[in-house]
């Protein structure tokens, strides 16, 4: 454990940050795989809506900081594909 003030803060502050970061991502998986469900079950219109949400969440991420940008743009290439293959 720290002594002195300031870095007594740092560590409060750090797990706070941490527990943004952990809710952020475990949102974006959450949209992530109701697309890839609503994909494997087929139904387009479903799928449409459920895309557009996860591209949102993942540019989110990105601007969070939570995810890197060419992560990102992996992620909304292979939903875009898996998209235009439905």
């Amino acid at each position: 454990m720290p002594n002195i003030k300031s870095a007594k803060k740092r560590v409060s502050l750090s797990r706070i940050a941490n527990e943004k970061n952990k809710m952020g991502k475990s949102a974006l998986k959450t949209t992530i795989k109701k697309f890839d469900a609503a994909v494997t079950a087929g139904n387009r219109e479903q799928a449409d809506s459920a895309y557009k949400a996860a591209v949102a969440a993942v540019d989110k991420a990105v601007v969070k900081g939570i995810l890197h940008k060419n992560n990102a743009a992996r992620k909304k290439s292979s939903m875009t594909l898996k998209m235009n293959a439905l």
